[in-house]
């Protein structure tokens, strides 16, 4: 068959194979755009991985090793290398780096070194992020490592998706030409016969776009690997990703494309080699129209008649009548409308958000943060220099510690009384005991000189021998987040408060133990906080915030004890609008603090920047997708359209028979166009409208603020854009079927 018939009606019907050639096209290039992506995305997984944990070790062994046990590792069948981390290795025992070339028996082999040196299991580590990430998942791995199964389970779904969508362009085609199978099989060809012949047709005409799409997606991924590298070079941590071409991965987006492609012709195939001889014959494969019957039946388009007159419900009839033929373009336009427009307002919202609870909020708290790491604030002996640095105009040193608060339940104020008390907002997290509460009380231990001005800013007379009390409560009932209200938490002139070890307090122990409570002089009460980029009990609105000086700290921390690891620096400048004056300030920091400290430092300016760097390139990627699947359906209409003088040419030319005059077929075009671009673009705007109103409203945020910063003209740009490209894709096809010969066109020529 396929040189009796294939080959020559492939030659003779070019424009009949230009929809399973866009279809294939776009098939190769989402699907090696994605896949390279994901490959890139996978390799820097892993080297982030490796910098993350010290290296691309598979597997510890920590013990104390003779040289003999150091040989029998580094002989053993499947251990590539053995290295002693110098690191780590110290009074708990030699810590050893093992090395494997099977990576999927790595288990395995360290239960049986375990075995051969005599040492239990848990001497052995797993570097099991690593290890996920070529699909090896250790038996005591408790996190669910979803990286590879995500990325797997989104090639699945596009895989899926393109299926759906674009096995309906190889139906299109071999669904005009149901009249010539039917002869064929009347004639004795056998449905296999017929199978093979069209997917023969499909690899045909498929190979060529499938390797030149594999080739611009390909190069798709190169320039999104550079954009995101430009976008990520300048980003604190950031770091460029690399482009490598693979040859295997580019053999299996080959296998893959091919496989979607041929999956998606061998559906109608067989739906078409299952027709008998009889129901084939009678498919004439031409464009009709059809109607109910009865008058309740009949499906007018009442809507595009009222609107547009005759040429609406023509245009109406039309479009229904093509229904199958147009469904890849409504789906692939509904899935790119509904995507871009939730996308460009998730992320408008995400700005939004980012800005008020974020940089607006803490622009004029903070310039300069630098964290110490591993650095108590006793320890930490630069605040004098750090506070004497040109360019800073306010510094303020500060670590944090959780401790445990036993408030008499008199002291709770009269306004949260009447709410019920903290533990009828905090759950568990406040226990009731014997006249007492046990609270969570945060502790912010402030240097000396940062705590006097903070007792000035309050107004309070400066001392540095106990606490200042955070004393409000937020009333979560009757409040949101975004506008708190908030009552006081415990009543004026309370004089002391007793704080204990969080640790302690988990383990039950004592409260009157001679070290376990220590109590603290309350300096002074206050709902005002010290100018810090910091949160106050917002997870738990039940916390008991206290501001604590170092000199009361060094009195009291070893009966509290529970202060976190690292010490934190607050820096204001002077000169707070300038890019490159907070780089000079955060250098002059570094240089501070270089050789004697490990620390991180952040610049609000250059935070907010890389913010929206990132933001920008999310929109990117999830842009190029919707841009991808558009021209799906866009290029399923072009096809369409290129074909009206195959599928068409009878329809319109005995509207022109009858009085219709070129300017109501153009007329018609321009409804249909409307109407097929217009039908997914409504559908999607009231989608995105009620989607965006319930974000709105969880976020409790004004919608007056959301509407302000609305991406109109992005979203507007992009629905024109796919509106344009339709309306000149009927606008070709119009052109070419006023061209038509009345006698031609009539003539009956379902056979060629």
């Amino acid at each position: 068959m396929w040189k009796d018939y294939s080959s020559g009606y492939i030659k003779n019907n070019r424009a009949s194979g230009i929809s399973v050639m866009a279809a294939s096209f776009i098939a190769a290039l989402f699907l090696s755009w994605l896949c390279g992506l994901f490959y890139h995305f996978w390799l820097d997984n892993i080297e982030s991985t490796k910098q993350e944990f010290g290296g691309g070790w598979h597997a510890r062994i920590t013990a104390e090793f003779t040289a003999e046990d150091l040989l029998a590792v580094n002989q053993y069948p499947n251990v590539e290398r053995a290295v002693i981390n110098e690191e780590l290795s110290g009074e708990q025992g030699t810590v050893l780096d093992l090395y494997f070339h099977n990576k999927r028996t790595v288990h395995r082999d360290v239960l049986a070194l375990l075995e051969t040196l005599g040492l239990e299991e848990s001497g052995a580590d797993y570097n099991y992020q690593l290890l996920s990430l070529y699909f090896i998942r250790i038996p005591g791995d408790t996190k669910p490592r979803m990286i590879m199964p995500l990325y797997l389970a989104i090639v699945a779904v596009v895989c899926f998706s393109l299926i759906l969508i674009i096995h309906n362009s190889f139906a299109v085609s071999m669904g005009d030409r149901i009249h010539q199978f039917g002869i064929f099989s009347s004639i004795g060809a056998t449905p296999g016969q017929i199978r093979i012949c069209l997917l023969q047709e499909a690899l045909v005409l498929s190979l060529a776009p499938i390797l030149i799409g594999i080739l611009v997606g390909t190069a798709a991924c190169y320039g999104t690997l550079r954009a995101m590298s430009l976008i990520t070079a300048s980003l604190a941590g950031g770091r460029a990703v690399s482009f490598q071409l693979n040859p295997a991965i580019l053999a299996f987006i080959l296998l893959l494309s091919l496989f979607t492609v041929l999956f998606s012709a061998w559906l109608p195939a067989r739906k078409l080699s299952r027709l008998t001889p009889l129901e084939a014959i009678r498919g004439t494969g031409e464009f009709q129209l059809k109607a109910g019957k009865g008058p309740l039946s009949r499906k007018h388009s009442r809507i595009l008649s009222l609107l547009f007159g005759m040429e609406g419900e023509l245009a109406g009839n039309a479009l229904r009548a093509q229904k199958k033929a147009l469904r890849t373009t409504s789906l692939s336009l509904t899935l790119a409308f509904l995507g871009f427009l939730i996308m460009e307002n998730t992320f408008t919202l995400m700005r939004i958000s980012t800005e008020y609870t974020y940089f607006a909020k803490y622009q004029d708290v903070w310039d300069i943060m630098v964290t110490v790491k591993d650095t108590g604030i006793e320890a930490f002996e630069e605040t004098e220099a750090l506070k004497a640095l040109p360019g800073a105009e306010d510094t303020v040193i500060y670590q944090k510690a959780r401790a445990v608060c036993r408030l008499p339940e008199g002291e709770i104020s009269e306004a949260l009384s009447a709410l019920g008390g903290p533990q009828s907002f905090a759950g568990g997290s406040v226990i009731a005991e014997e006249g007492f509460l046990i609270l969570p009380a945060p502790l912010v231990i402030l240097d000396d000189e940062s705590f006097e001005e903070y007792c000035e800013q309050i107004g309070v007379s400066v001392r540095l021998d106990g606490c200042i009390l955070l004393n409000r409560f937020w009333d979560s009932r009757n409040s949101n987040f975004r506008a708190r209200e908030y009552v006081p938490y415990v009543r004026e002139g309370i004089e002391t408060v007793m704080l204990q070890n969080a640790g302690q307090a988990a383990e039950a122990a004592d409260a009157e133990a001679g070290t376990s409570m220590a109590e603290l002089p309350v300096i002074a009460c206050t709902m005002q906080t010290p100018v810090l980029r910091e949160e106050y009990a917002t997870v738990d609105n039940s916390e008991l915030v206290q501001f604590i000086p170092l000199s009361a700290w060094r009195e009291f921390a070893g009966q509290i004890g529970g202060a976190e690891r690292d010490t934190f620096v607050r820096v204001l400048s002077g000169e707070r609008t300038e890019l490159a004056l907070l780089d000079r300030l955060e250098a002059e920091i570094g240089e501070t603090l270089d050789g004697k400290y490990e620390m991180e430092s952040e610049n609000r300016i250059r935070e907010k920047l890389d913010n929206d760097k990132m933001m920008d390139g999310y929109m990117l990627i999830l842009g190029a997708f919707c841009v991808l699947i558009a021209i799906i359906g866009i290029a399923n209409v072009f096809a369409n359209t290129l074909g009206f003088l195959r599928r068409r040419k009878r329809e319109f030319a005995r509207y022109l028979s009858i009085g219709l005059t070129p300017e109501g077929i153009r007329k018609m075009f321009r409804i249909e166009a409307l109407v097929l671009a217009g039908r997914p673009m409504l559908f999607s705007l009231v989608l995105t409208v009620l989607f965006t109103g319930v974000m709105v409203t969880a976020s409790h945020l004004e919608i007056s603020i959301f509407l302000a910063e609305a991406p109109v003209l992005a979203c507007a740009l992009f629905l024109l854009a796919a509106l344009g490209c339709v309306a000149l894709a009927y606008g070709i096809g119009g052109r070419r079927v006023l061209k038509l010969s009345l006698v031609e066109a009539l003539r009956d020529d379902t056979i060629l």
